[in-house]
């Protein structure tokens, strides 16, 4: 029974830490699209952009993402930073975007 019980509580604290940390996100058209970096998870190579009519998109990088600065110079992920202008281009694909660059705009 104490079993029982401990597993029920575990359980529940999972669900409950777990839940603040799903955002509803939005998949795209394969297209372009200017936004603001809400938050940059640099452990995941991962950025949510909300775009300007207000849609948020989760993106994780791959080895083929590109990052550029406004004038088109090369860069890194390092350099994107929450609440920073970027261009998005993505491809969409089955039920998630996938990044083929990132502009940083300011």
């Amino acid at each position: 029974m104490k079993k029982l019980i401990l597993g029920l509580v575990l359980g529940c604290a999972f669900l409950l830490t777990s839940c603040g940390e799903n955002k509803n996100t939005d998949v795209l058209d394969s297209g372009t699209y200017q936004g603001v970096a809400e938050k940059v998870e640099a452990d995941e190579k991962e950025i949510y952009v909300r775009t300007s009519d207000d849609k948020l998109v989760e993106l994780y990088f791959t080895d083929e993402t590109t990052v550029m600065t406004s004038d088109g110079q090369a860069s890194s992920f390092d350099e994107l930073k929450e609440n920073t202008k970027v261009e998005i281009t993505v491809e969409k694909k089955g039920n998630k975007n996938v990044p083929v660059s990132v502009k940083i705009l300011e």
